[in-house]
């Protein structure tokens, strides 16, 4: 018998060979990808694990002192924990915490100083990065005008638990009015019989306005003082006329020649007794200005100077209580001339001695003057003075 053989056809064995050959070549390149995919995981891992071995240098400056670090962290919030410095809610750092560090960086952290401003009534704490008073307040808001008064000052540098006060100035200007009093001015008057009195004159008290500056601290009054003035009403002085003119005396027809012999003798004896009590004076009286007077003494050469109540310092009383008067008010040295005497100082007048003055020391009189200017433009004199007495002397 014979073995049958199967019919192998050409086609099929064509179709068989193709099909090998494609799954040949998809194997090649998976194969290919997928190492190319390996080989770039490789380059990565050993990228990372170089990274992580290089060794960088960086700066951390805190509050200006200098540190040199090395390290192998990348982030900078890692580098601070591994050195151990720590930050405070309010300071201040140049670089954020999750950037990454690059070798040769600078890091800057300032930190934050606690202050205590005690201003308006209520105390404040705040912290701060600014070096001097002034930047720290000015940063907060916190406004100072220029009368305003700050201590420490605003360019004091910012140190820990410091405490700052601020006083508020204000100033206001106010006008207060004072009466000026009249002077009484004497004069002789030829026109009227001696010993009759008239006045000529009626006196009026001037009215000056004084601009008073006000100054408060914190809502409180500190201080006051006068920053000017002006005359609103003139003072009118009172005259008073005292007449001069001599009464013609009357004769009288003696009755009998015994009467007028005793009238004789009586007017003899008081005439030499007047002559006498002349005669005793004569030595100690003068006349100037119109009016006869006895003084006690005479000073010559006293150096003469003026002041003002317009000066700083200087008030309107004197040491003996009265008030400043130009035309009476003088400065002495009581050991010289006791208080509440009169004189008369030659090219001026009559002056009373009201006032003493720490420079006023031996043969030295300061005048009064209303006017700063005048008595600065009075300068320096030397007069005779003669010293009268506490009584001031009227006309004859």
């Amino acid at each position: 018998m014979g073995v049958f053989q199967p019919e192998v056809s050409h086609d099929s064995q064509s179709s068989s060979k193709s099909i090998a050959l494609r799954w040949e070549q998809v194997n090649l390149r998976v194969l290919s990808l997928a190492g190319a995919f390996s080989i770039l995981i490789a380059l990565i891992i050993l990228l990372y694990v170089h990274g992580q071995s290089t060794t960088k240098q960086i700066s951390v400056i805190i509050d200006g002192h200098v540190q040199t670090l090395e390290t192998r962290e990348s982030l900078l919030s890692d580098v601070l924990a591994k050195e151990q410095i720590s930050l405070q809610p309010h300071d201040e750092i140049s670089l954020g915490l999750s950037d990454e560090i690059q070798d040769g960086d600078r890091v800057m952290i300032n930190r934050a100083q606690q202050l205590s401003v005690v201003a308006d009534g209520t105390t404040k704490v705040l912290h701060t990065t600014e070096d001097t008073i002034g930047k720290a307040i000015s940063k907060f808001g916190i406004a100072v005008d220029g009368d305003d008064k700050i201590f420490p000052s605003l360019e004091t540098s910012v140190s820990a638990n410091m405490e700052i006060t601020i006083l508020r100035i204000n100033k206001q200007t106010v006008q207060r009015t004072t009466n000026l009093p009249f002077r009484v001015i004497k004069t002789a008057d030829p026109s009227l019989p001696k010993g009759t009195v008239r006045v000529a004159q009626a006196g009026k008290p001037g009215v000056m306005i004084q601009h008073i500056e006000k100054i408060y601290q914190d809502g409180e009054l500190a201080s006051m003082r006068m920053i000017g003035k002006e005359v609103q009403t003139v003072t009118k002085d009172k005259v008073i006329a005292i007449g001069t003119k001599k009464i013609p005396v009357p004769v009288l027809a003696a009755t009998t020649a015994t009467a007028t012999q005793t009238q004789t003798k009586t007017k003899t004896s008081t005439a030499k007794t007047k002559t006498a009590k002349v005669s005793e004076k004569s030595n100690n009286v003068t006349s100037k200005a119109g009016v006869d007077f006895e003084y006690k003494k005479v000073i010559k050469n006293v150096s003469m100077t003026a002041y003002s109540s317009e000066e700083p310092g200087i008030g309107t009383r004197t040491a003996s209580g009265t008030r400043v008067t130009e035309g009476r008010t003088i400065a002495v040295d009581p050991r010289i001339i006791p208080i509440g005497w009169w004189v008369y100082i030659e090219g001026l007048g009559f002056r009373r001695a009201e006032d003493t003055g720490g420079a006023i020391k031996g043969h030295k009189v300061d005048i009064y003057y209303d006017s700063l200017s005048q008595a600065r433009n009075f300068g320096r004199k030397s007069r005779t003075v003669y010293v009268i007495g506490p009584v001031k002397p009227e006309l004859n």
